[in-house]
C-alpha cells in the first residue's frame, strides 16, 4: 500500500478526537472502516501508531514521529486547495468553522453582502475547531464552551465573546404534560429518558451535572443531535437544546427553570483583524435568531438587564 494523504488525515484526526469512534465520525466513515485503513497504514509503516486504551487512543513514540510530520502535510494541503479556490473564484476566500448555531445561515449571508466568500467545516468538537484555527487549516472559528468545561484554546489564538452566558433550553414533545408550561421544572421530566452527544465536548459532564444537583437519575442514551430530535418528537426522549432552536408540530422547545445549564459563545481567529472583520456580521446574525425563537425572545426580555441588549 502505497501511503496517500488521506491516510495522514486520518492518522491525525484519530490523535486529534482521541478515539476511533470519534474520529470516524469526523471523517465521516464507519469506525471499523477505519479501524481496517489504521492496520493497513501501521502495516505500511512497521509499527503501531496508537496504544488502544479503555479511554480511547494514545499515540505511540512512533505514532507521535508521525503525527509531527503528517500535521504540517495536510494542513500545508488544505491552505493549498482554499487559496487555490480563492484564486480560480477570484475573490478573498474565508474559512470558517463553527458548532451548530442557527446563526450561521444569517452570518453566511451577511459575509457574502460584505464580498467575503466563506466556506464553512462543521465540528460538534469547539477544542477540534480551535485546533484547526491554530494549525492554519480555518481562519476563525464560532464555538461554545459549556459551563464548568473550559476549552483548550491553544496559545496564540485571539477569542471575543459573543454572549457570556447562553442559557440551554429543553426540547420535549409536543404532548408532553409539561409542555403546557412556558417554564419546565426538572422535577417534571424525572420520569423521562434524555439524550445526550457524549461526543460535543462538556456536554455529557454538564448534563450529568444538572441533573444530579436536581437529584435525579434518569435513563441517559447517546446520540447526535439528528436522532435526538427524531427521538424528541416520537415522544421516546427529551434534550437540551440551545435557546434559538425553534418549537415544531412534534416537539416544544421551553425554557428550564432557575437555567441550570449554559454555554458561553466565542469566535476565535489567530489575530484582532480577522476578528474584527467577521464578529459585527456573526453578532448581527445571532441575535435576528434570537428574536426568531419565541422562547428565548420571552427570555430576553425578562432578563433584558443583564445583557447587553443594545448589540442586537
Amino acid at each position: 500500500m502505497e501511503l496517500e494523504v488521506r491516510h495522514l488525515r486520518a492518522v491525525c484526526a484519530i490523535a486529534d478526537t482521541g478515539s476511533l469512534h470519534r474520529a470516524a465520525r469526523h471523517l465521516g466513515v464507519s469506525q471499523p472502516s477505519l479501524s481496517a485503513q489504521l492496520r493497513r497504514i501501521e502495516q505500511e509503516l512497521g509499527g503501531a501508531l496508537f496504544l488502544r486504551e479503555r479511554t480511547g487512543c494514545r499515540p505511540t513514540p512512533l505514532g507521535r514521529l508521525v503525527l509531527s510530520r503528517a500535521r504540517p502535510l495536510v494542513a500545508d494541503l488544505r491552505s493549498l486547495v482554499a487559496e487555490a479556490r480563492a484564486a480560480a473564484a477570484g475573490g478573498p476566500h474565508l474559512r470558517i468553522g463553527s458548532t451548530a448555531s442557527r446563526a450561521l445561515p444569517g452570518w453566511l449571508r451577511r459575509l457574502r453582502q460584505n464580498r467575503q466568500e466563506p466556506s464553512l467545516h462543521m465540528d460538534v468538537s469547539p477544542n477540534a475547531l480551535l485546533r484547526m484555527v491554530a494549525d492554519g487549516q480555518l481562519d476563525v472559528a464560532f464555538v461554545h464552551e459549556v459551563e464548568g468545561c473550559p476549552l483548550r484554546v491553544p496559545e496564540g489564538l485571539r477569542t471575543r465573546v459573543l454572549v457570556e452566558r447562553e442559557p440551554q433550553f429543553v426540547s420535549l414533545p409536543a404532548d408532553h404534560p409539561a409542555a403546557v408550561k412556558p417554564v419546565v421544572d426538572l422535577a417534571d421530566l424525572a420520569g423521562d429518558r434524555w439524550m445526550v452527544d457524549p461526543t460535543v465536548d462538556g456536554e455529557w459532564d454538564a448534563v450529568h451535572r444538572m441533573l444530579r444537583l436536581a437529584g435525579l437519575s434518569p435513563r441517559v442514551l447517546h446520540g447526535d443531535y439528528h436522532t435526538a430530535a427524531s427521538l424528541v418528537a416520537t415522544g421516546e426522549v427529551v434534550t437540551v437544546c440551545q435557546p434559538t432552536s425553534l418549537s415544531r408540530p412534534e416537539t416544544a422547545v421551553r425554557r428550564l427553570r432557575g437555567d441550570p445549564l449554559g454555554v458561553r459563545l466565542l469566535l476565535a481567529a489567530r489575530t484582532e483583524t480577522e476578528l474584527d472583520g467577521v464578529c459585527p456580521a456573526l453578532r448581527e446574525a445571532y441575535w435576528e435568531a434570537a428574536r426568531q425563537s419565541p422562547a428565548y425572545r420571552e427570555w430576553l426580555e425578562g432578563t433584558a438587564s443583564t445583557l447587553a441588549l443594545s448589540d442586537a
